[in-house]
Protein backbone atom coordinates (compact mmCIF):
# COMPACT_ATOMS: atom_id res chain seq x y z
CA UNK A 1 0.00 0.00 0.00
CA UNK A 2 1.32 3.46 -0.89
CA UNK A 3 2.71 5.54 1.98
CA UNK A 4 0.29 8.36 2.82
CA UNK A 5 1.72 11.26 4.84
CA UNK A 6 -1.75 12.35 5.96
CA UNK A 7 -2.41 8.96 7.55
CA UNK A 8 1.08 8.31 8.90
CA UNK A 9 1.50 11.80 10.39
CA UNK A 10 -2.02 12.66 11.45
CA UNK A 11 -0.75 14.99 14.16
CA UNK A 12 0.59 17.32 11.46
CA UNK A 13 -2.00 16.92 8.70
CA UNK A 14 -5.27 16.22 10.49
CA UNK A 15 -5.46 18.42 13.59
CA UNK A 16 -8.70 19.07 15.45
CA UNK A 17 -10.72 22.25 15.06
CA UNK A 18 -9.21 23.63 18.24
CA UNK A 19 -5.65 24.92 18.67
CA UNK A 20 -2.81 22.66 19.74
CA UNK A 21 0.94 23.08 20.19
CA UNK A 22 3.11 20.77 18.06
CA UNK A 23 6.82 20.45 17.35
CA UNK A 24 7.25 19.91 13.64
CA UNK A 25 10.44 18.10 12.56
CA UNK A 26 12.48 19.09 9.49
CA UNK A 27 11.05 17.98 6.15
CA UNK A 28 12.06 18.25 2.49
CA UNK A 29 9.89 19.94 -0.13
CA UNK A 30 9.60 20.84 -3.75
CA UNK A 31 9.19 24.62 -3.58
CA UNK A 32 8.38 27.51 -5.90
CA UNK A 33 8.57 31.12 -4.71
CA UNK A 34 6.50 34.00 -6.00
CA UNK A 35 4.31 36.97 -5.23
CA UNK A 36 0.93 38.36 -6.16
CA UNK A 37 -2.74 37.42 -5.98
CA UNK A 38 -3.14 33.62 -5.93
CA UNK A 39 -6.56 33.93 -7.55
CA UNK A 40 -5.26 35.64 -10.69
CA UNK A 41 -6.15 33.60 -13.76
CA UNK A 42 -2.99 32.61 -15.57
CA UNK A 43 -0.94 34.17 -12.78
CA UNK A 44 2.30 33.14 -11.13
CA UNK A 45 0.66 31.17 -8.34
CA UNK A 46 -1.29 28.87 -10.63
CA UNK A 47 1.83 28.38 -12.76
CA UNK A 48 3.78 27.46 -9.63
CA UNK A 49 1.24 24.80 -8.68
CA UNK A 50 1.58 23.26 -12.13
CA UNK A 51 5.35 23.02 -11.68
CA UNK A 52 5.05 21.50 -8.20
CA UNK A 53 2.72 18.72 -9.30
CA UNK A 54 4.73 18.03 -12.45
CA UNK A 55 7.90 17.41 -10.41
CA UNK A 56 6.08 15.54 -7.61
CA UNK A 57 4.42 13.09 -10.00
CA UNK A 58 7.66 12.61 -11.92
CA UNK A 59 9.26 11.44 -8.66
CA UNK A 60 6.28 9.23 -7.81
CA UNK A 61 6.14 7.62 -11.26
CA UNK A 62 9.91 7.09 -11.54
CA UNK A 63 9.14 3.47 -10.61
CA UNK A 64 7.73 3.04 -14.12
CA UNK A 65 10.82 4.20 -15.99
CA UNK A 66 14.53 3.53 -16.26
CA UNK A 67 15.62 5.93 -13.52
CA UNK A 68 15.87 4.17 -10.18
CA UNK A 69 15.85 6.16 -6.94
CA UNK A 70 17.68 4.57 -4.01
CA UNK A 71 15.30 3.59 -1.22
CA UNK A 72 12.20 4.35 -3.30
CA UNK A 73 8.81 3.32 -1.93
CA UNK A 74 5.44 4.13 -3.44
CA UNK A 75 3.68 7.11 -1.89
CA UNK A 76 0.60 9.24 -2.20
CA UNK A 77 1.59 12.73 -3.40
CA UNK A 78 1.10 14.89 -0.29
CA UNK A 79 -1.24 17.88 -0.24
CA UNK A 80 -0.30 21.31 -1.53
CA UNK A 81 1.00 23.67 1.16
CA UNK A 82 1.88 27.34 1.27
CA UNK A 83 3.91 29.77 3.35
CA UNK A 84 2.60 33.34 3.16
CA UNK A 85 3.65 36.84 4.19
CA UNK A 86 3.31 40.51 3.27
CA UNK A 87 6.12 43.01 3.60
CA UNK A 88 5.89 45.08 6.78
CA UNK A 89 2.94 43.14 8.21
CA UNK A 90 3.01 40.70 11.12
CA UNK A 91 -0.46 39.41 10.23
CA UNK A 92 -2.05 38.50 6.90
CA UNK A 93 -4.22 41.16 5.24
CA UNK A 94 -6.70 39.10 3.22
CA UNK A 95 -8.21 42.23 1.66
CA UNK A 96 -5.05 42.98 -0.36
CA UNK A 97 -4.00 39.72 -1.98
CA UNK A 98 -1.90 41.53 -4.60
CA UNK A 99 0.78 42.13 -1.94
CA UNK A 100 1.15 38.46 -1.00
CA UNK A 101 4.54 36.81 -1.07
CA UNK A 102 4.45 33.02 -1.01
CA UNK A 103 6.42 29.82 -1.10
CA UNK A 104 4.25 27.02 -2.48
CA UNK A 105 5.45 23.55 -1.56
CA UNK A 106 4.73 19.84 -1.81
CA UNK A 107 6.50 17.52 0.60
CA UNK A 108 8.70 14.72 -0.73
CA UNK A 109 9.67 11.47 1.02
CA UNK A 110 13.01 11.35 2.84
CA UNK A 111 14.52 9.08 0.16
CA UNK A 112 14.47 11.97 -2.34
CA UNK A 113 17.95 13.52 -2.47
CA UNK A 114 18.95 16.78 -4.16
CA UNK A 115 20.32 14.72 -7.06
CA UNK A 116 16.99 12.87 -7.42
CA UNK A 117 15.19 16.21 -7.30
CA UNK A 118 17.42 17.67 -10.03
CA UNK A 119 16.71 14.64 -12.21
CA UNK A 120 12.95 15.03 -11.66
CA UNK A 121 13.02 18.73 -12.59
CA UNK A 122 14.87 17.98 -15.82
CA UNK A 123 12.65 14.99 -16.60
CA UNK A 124 9.41 16.90 -15.93
CA UNK A 125 10.62 19.76 -18.11
CA UNK A 126 11.46 17.35 -20.94
CA UNK A 127 8.40 15.10 -20.80
CA UNK A 128 5.73 17.65 -20.00
CA UNK A 129 7.16 20.48 -22.12
CA UNK A 130 6.90 22.68 -19.03
CA UNK A 131 9.67 24.90 -17.69
CA UNK A 132 10.21 23.61 -14.16
CA UNK A 133 13.43 25.53 -13.49
CA UNK A 134 11.74 27.65 -10.81
CA UNK A 135 11.42 24.60 -8.56
CA UNK A 136 13.89 24.27 -5.69
CA UNK A 137 14.72 21.56 -3.16
CA UNK A 138 13.94 23.11 0.20
CA UNK A 139 14.37 21.78 3.73
CA UNK A 140 12.15 23.50 6.32
CA UNK A 141 12.48 23.09 10.08
CA UNK A 142 9.34 24.63 11.58
CA UNK A 143 9.96 23.68 15.20
CA UNK A 144 7.39 24.68 17.81
CA UNK A 145 4.08 25.82 16.33
CA UNK A 146 0.39 26.22 17.04
CA UNK A 147 -2.03 24.71 14.53
CA UNK A 148 -5.74 24.23 13.96
CA UNK A 149 -8.10 22.86 11.32
CA UNK A 150 -9.95 25.67 9.56
CA UNK A 151 -13.17 24.75 7.78
CA UNK A 152 -14.51 27.26 5.28
CA UNK A 153 -13.34 29.86 2.79
CA UNK A 154 -9.81 31.26 2.94
CA UNK A 155 -11.22 34.76 3.49
CA UNK A 156 -12.80 33.49 6.74
CA UNK A 157 -9.46 32.46 8.21
CA UNK A 158 -9.03 35.59 10.41
CA UNK A 159 -11.73 34.33 12.80
CA UNK A 160 -9.88 31.02 13.16
CA UNK A 161 -6.54 32.78 13.62
CA UNK A 162 -8.13 34.84 16.40
CA UNK A 163 -9.00 31.60 18.20
CA UNK A 164 -5.36 30.51 17.86
CA UNK A 165 -4.14 33.83 19.27
CA UNK A 166 -6.51 33.60 22.24
CA UNK A 167 -5.23 30.09 22.96
CA UNK A 168 -1.62 31.28 22.89
CA UNK A 169 -2.30 34.14 25.27
CA UNK A 170 -4.11 31.82 27.69
CA UNK A 171 -1.30 29.23 27.64
CA UNK A 172 1.81 31.36 27.93
CA UNK A 173 2.82 31.46 24.26
CA UNK A 174 3.11 34.12 21.59
CA UNK A 175 3.51 34.15 17.83
CA UNK A 176 7.10 34.07 16.58
CA UNK A 177 6.96 35.27 12.99
CA UNK A 178 10.20 36.14 11.20
CA UNK A 179 11.77 36.04 7.75
CA UNK A 180 12.05 32.25 8.08
CA UNK A 181 9.05 31.46 10.32
CA UNK A 182 5.87 32.16 8.39
CA UNK A 183 2.09 31.75 8.25
CA UNK A 184 1.65 28.19 6.94
CA UNK A 185 -1.37 26.58 5.30
CA UNK A 186 -1.94 22.97 4.22
CA UNK A 187 -4.77 22.47 1.73
CA UNK A 188 -6.67 19.25 2.30
CA UNK A 189 -9.56 19.99 -0.07
CA UNK A 190 -9.59 20.38 -3.84
CA UNK A 191 -11.17 23.83 -4.03
CA UNK A 192 -12.34 23.12 -7.57
CA UNK A 193 -14.57 20.26 -6.43
CA UNK A 194 -16.05 21.34 -3.09
CA UNK A 195 -18.21 24.18 -1.80
CA UNK A 196 -16.26 26.87 0.06
CA UNK A 197 -17.91 26.08 3.38
CA UNK A 198 -16.49 22.52 3.13
CA UNK A 199 -12.86 23.48 2.47
CA UNK A 200 -10.45 22.13 5.08
CA UNK A 201 -7.16 23.94 5.64
CA UNK A 202 -4.56 23.38 8.34
CA UNK A 203 -3.36 26.75 9.64
CA UNK A 204 -0.01 26.68 11.44
CA UNK A 205 1.91 29.52 13.07
CA UNK A 206 5.39 29.55 14.65
CA UNK A 207 5.36 30.21 18.38
CA UNK A 208 7.61 30.70 21.40
CA UNK A 209 7.07 30.92 25.13
CA UNK A 210 5.90 34.38 26.16
CA UNK A 211 8.26 36.35 28.34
Amino acid sequence: MAFDFKKEYKEFYLPKNKPQIVTVPPANYIAVRGEGDPNEEGGAYKAAIGVLYAVAYTIKMSKMGDHRIDGYYDFVVPPLEGFWWQEGLADIDYSDKSTFHWISVIRVPDFVTKADFDWAVAEATRKKKLDCSAAEYLTIDEGECVQIMHTGAFDDEPATVAIMDEYLAANGYENDFSDTRLHHEIYLTDARKAAKDKWKTVIRHPVKKAR
